[in-house]
């Protein structure tokens, strides 16, 4: 985890590229389960791009609807400031940014979906990032698994709370994709 967002320096805001990674913390119970389920700290994630005016932004899916928010905006939301951000290993050309950006576009102002199913047609948080980056560069971001894969590789993950989210029947053959796969990607590198 790092420093909170009013921390972040004018030099690395200078180096922050379009197609990277930004990870934090939503404050609220579901999210909070989210890492607690996946061993981890992030619960939320999104790519950051530059627009043409020098603003920071970040494409995100969240409640309702995936949309832009600006940089600024998206760490203040997270839990103690916590964030971090990951690039991909050796950074992207301006031609696959401009392709990431342009899937980015199509997948705004889908409606989120609260049961983080990876085969319907509406968005969340890790599928924006991962079906963008696949679908523009072919490279998967993170790791889809079904609820029971996820669910049985964390003995402490909290499947009452699970239970009671899904009206008393988990989905055990759902697919998802969590931020926290794609936090511990080995084709990301650190940047903050």
């Amino acid at each position: 985890m790092n420093p909170p967002q009013n921390l972040l320096t004018a030099t690395l805001r200078a180096e922050l590229r379009c197609g990277d990674i930004v990870f934090t913390a939503i404050k609220s119970p579901l999210y909070r389960k989210v890492a607690e389920t996946c061993g981890s700290w992030d619960s939320h994630v999104g790519i950051l791009f530059r627009n043409p005016d020098g603003r920071l932004v970040v494409a995100e899916s969240r409640v309702p609807i995936s949309t832009y928010t600006s940089l600024d905006r998206f760490l203040a939301r997270s839990e103690e400031g916590a964030f971090a951000i990951r690039r991909l290993r050796g950074g992207l050309t301006d031609e696959q940014a401009a392709r990431l950006r342009a899937e980015c576009d199509r997948r705004m102002r889908r409606v989120y979906h609260l049961g983080f199913d990876f085969d319907a047609n509406r968005e969340f948080c890790s599928k924006l990032v991962y079906g963008a980056y696949l679908d523009a560069l072919g490279v998967e971001i993170g790791r889809l698994e079904t609820f029971r894969e996820l669910l049985s590789s964390n003995p402490a993950a909290p499947l009452r709370f699970w239970r009671a989210w899904f009206f008393g029947f988990i989905p055990w053959r759902r697919r998802t994709v969590t931020p926290t796969s794609q936090l511990r990607s080995e084709l990301l590198e650190a940047v903050a």
